[in-house]
């Protein structure tokens, strides 16, 4: 079989279904088409301010095609337009002109959301009173069968196309720490003395356009902000500027100054008379400061005034601080009552606290303000004042005088500024240089006046103890003087006792061993008398003789013979003599040892 031979029954099946379509005005539409009628022509022809045909005009009908078959669409009377549907991709936003429906009013540029289902409906939008034109609905993600003849969608895809950027079909994104200032393009103009749109509720964050304008919300700034997160937005009618939150520091409070919001109403109470505070939301001062944190402020239409809740040091002097609230403050220069002029370098510390710092904004505008407008003449006039009362030299040695006066006149003079003073200090005072040297040998010489009397005073002192110590040392030996004597008192009264003791001893044993003798003596004295009465005084004397000689072993032989004259007589008295001579110098001597003890010595 031929090629020719093949072809012929195709051509004849085409030809039938073509002759099917033909006859029955078959037409197919897949799910991913929409089918958009033409009607070639009809019984009548559309207004000439109209696109779309509502009633079967020909023209494009705001009717189409969904996906299935569809009879009756005969080809010499409709044109069938199979599009694509509309996808719109996770995170981004699809824009919708209108090419046909009611004009948009003057004082709007893009056309009020009606109900379309999502601008799938046309003819719903063009009976609802759609208007043509820039619209303020959008699309978001998802797939939309869109007649393509009265909607053009504006993707990422042919943003460029429409002379637009492909990032503003992005979803809106507010990053963290950060805040989004809108301003909106489209609704009635900003009430006169107004800078920006009041807030508004209930259009979900501006996602909603059509409920912000039915609110009465308000072309140009606006007071609400676009906090973190990611936002459905119309960027034909919000433009979103991101700027950091306000942060509020350590020691620090902020007070926030509107220009916007409700109808100023002053709540700061009849005793505060230099100023108003409003309640948070109002138009002027709030009365509740912001404390230290981050908050979502709108820095186009508020003014956050940090105010410093610690101790605040200012120095009129070279010196300034890192706040610099003192960078414009300098010496102060003062005139004294003796016409010299001098210099004087002063620091005086402040309190402000959180809940009064309302009130000192509301007064004075900013701390800055307090210190140039308030404290900067009080302190000054106050020292120039105080100067004319007093010479240099008088200024200079009183100086912590001056500073407690100064103390006491600054702390009432800002208290009535809702400031707390803590202390006002003298520093550096440069005074003529004359006077300088004058207060110097001055000085000089009181501390040697100072010197001299206090070395007297340690003289006068080292002779009372030069004193005190001889008299210590005199009284010491006076004292051991009197207690010798009392110790030889009382050793001689011992001694005296001890004497007397002896004596008394000696008496007592002399007169003992004399009483003895005594009675030795008589005993024998009256033996001696009994023995001579009984034998005779001759006789006895004989017997105690030979007692004597048998006793002592006296010989009785004489050395020397002894020649008698022959008489018998001789013989014994020759022996007795030498007997009584040998016994008498035996017997003892009585003497004395010394201390008075009687002994017996034998004399050879």
């Amino acid at each position: 079989m031929d090629f020719v031979s093949l072809l012929i029954p195709l051509l004849v099946v085409v030809l039938v279904v073509a002759a099917l379509f033909a006859v029955t005005g078959l037409v197919i539409i897949n799910e991913r088409q929409v089918g958009v009628v033409v009607k070639r022509f009809a019984g009548k022809s559309l207004p000439p301010d109209r696109l779309i045909a509502l009633h079967g005009e020909a023209g494009y009908q705001a009717d189409t095609l969904a996906p299935g078959f569809h009879l009756g669409y005969f080809p010499w009377v409709y044109n069938i337009r199979k599009v694509p549907v509309t996808v719109i991709p996770q995170g981004e936003i699809g824009l919708v002109v209108a090419a046909d429906g009611s004009s948009i009013p003057p004082e709007r540029i893009l056309g009020k959301v009606v109900d379309s289902d999502d601008f799938q409906d046309a003819r719903k939008f063009l009976s609802n009173g759609g208007e043509k034109g820039r619209q303020l609905g959008i699309l978001t993600a998802g797939a939309y069968r869109i007649n393509t003849a009265l909607f053009t969608v504006i993707t990422r895809v042919s943003a460029t196309q429409q002379g637009m950027n492909p990032d503003d079909l992005l979803i809106y994104r507010v990053t963290p720490d950060e805040v989004g200032i809108i301003t909106t393009l489209d609704g009635a103009p900003i009430d006169e003395g107004e800078i920006a749109g009041l807030y508004i509720p209930g259009h979900d964050n501006f996602q909603n356009a059509q409920a912000f304008l039915e609110s009465g919300g308000r072309r140009g700034l606006q007071e609400q902000v676009l906090l973190s997160g990611s936002w459905n937005l119309n960027p034909w009618f919000v433009g979103v500027e991101q700027v950091p939150m306000t942060e509020i520091p350590i020691g620090y409070v902020g007070v926030v100054i509107s220009f916007v919001g409700k109808a100023h109403i002053d709540v700061s109470g009849s005793d505060f008379k230099h100023g108003d505070l409003v309640n948070v939301g109002h138009k002027g001062v709030w009365v509740t400061p912001l404390y230290p944190g981050k908050h979502p402020i709108n820095t186009r239409v508020m003014r956050v005034e940090l105010v410093p809740t610690t101790n605040i040091v200012l120095n009129w002097s070279p010196r300034t601080e890192d706040h610099s609230y003192d960078r414009s403050l300098n010496s102060i220069t003062v005139n004294s009552r003796d016409g010299f002029t001098f210099d004087l370098d002063v620091s005086q510390i402040i309190h402000v606290s959180a809940l009064e710092a309302p009130k000192v904004i509301s007064r004075i505008g900013s701390v800055q303000n307090m210190v140039d407008h308030v404290l900067q003449p009080i302190v000054s006039n106050y020292f120039r004042n105080a100067a004319q009362a007093y010479t240099v030299l008088d200024f200079l040695i009183a100086r912590s005088d001056r500073q407690a006066e100064a103390t006491v006149h600054v702390s009432k003079a800002i208290r009535a500024y809702d400031v707390e003073a803590i202390d006002t200090l003298l520093g550096k005072i440069v005074p003529p240089p004359a006077l300088m040297q004058t207060l110097t040998d001055r000085k000089i010489a009181e501390e040697q006046n100072k010197t001299y009397q206090v070395q007297e005073e340690a003289q006068t002192q080292r002779q009372q103890l030069v004193r005190a110590t001889s008299l210590a040392e005199i009284q010491q030996e006076m004292v051991k003087s009197e207690q010798g004597v009392d110790i030889a008192e009382l050793q001689a009264k011992a001694q005296i006792k001890q004497a007397e003791g002896e004596a008394e001893s000696i008496r007592l044993k002399a007169q003992g061993e004399a009483e003895a003798v005594r009675a030795i003596g008589e005993a024998k004295a009256s033996a001696y008398r009994a023995g001579a009465e009984a034998m005779g005084q001759q006789g006895f004397t004989a017997v105690q003789l030979m007692q004597i000689v048998g006793d002592q072993n006296v010989r009785i032989i004489p050395d020397i013979a002894v020649n008698g004259n022959g008489q018998g007589g001789g013989v014994v008295e020759a022996l007795l003599g030498v007997m009584l001579r040998g016994e008498l110098q035996k017997v003892a001597v009585p003497t004395s040892n010394g201390n008075g003890t009687a002994i017996q010595v034998e004399k050879p």
